[in-house]
């Protein structure tokens, strides 16, 4: 019977070392299930502080743009005349001609420049140019 119960006892040993195997497999994979899901955390925290920041200097390099623009000076009869003439609202006039440092006729221009298509703008430039 010693012989018998050994070869119980190594079966039941056996069971236990595979049942043993396969937990620790199952705890193994868990662990990496959650140390993946920390780094990818970490990521997540990593990305939204950099936008956070980019958002940041966006804001900074916007509001001393602004500044800048605020610093030009223009006059005021130029904002009316391009208002006017190119048929804009008084803000958009105001905000390209600082934009173009006070240069009314820079202002106009980039305003012609993406108003008229290439093939009327030639066209009148044609008929501008003709002698009479």
């Amino acid at each position: 019977m010693g012989a018998m119960e050994d070869d119980g006892q190594e079966a039941e040993r056996s069971l236990d070392s595979k049942d043993l195997q396969q937990q620790s497999k199952a705890l193994d994979s868990l662990t990496d299930h959650v140390e993946d899901r920390q780094l990818d955390s970490k990521r997540v925290q990593q990305a939204m502080a950099y936008i956070a920041a980019t958002a940041d200097a966006d804001r900074n390099a916007q509001r001393l743009r602004e500044k800048e623009l605020a610093a030009v000076k223009i006059n005021p009869a130029d904002v009316d005349v391009i208002a006017s003439e190119l048929e804009l609202d008084r803000k958009v006039a105001e905000r390209t001609l600082r934009e173009h440092k006070g240069d009314a006729v820079a202002t106009i221009r980039s305003f012609l420049r993406w108003r008229i298509p290439l093939d009327v703008f030639h066209s009148f430039s044609a008929i501008c140019n003709q002698d009479f």
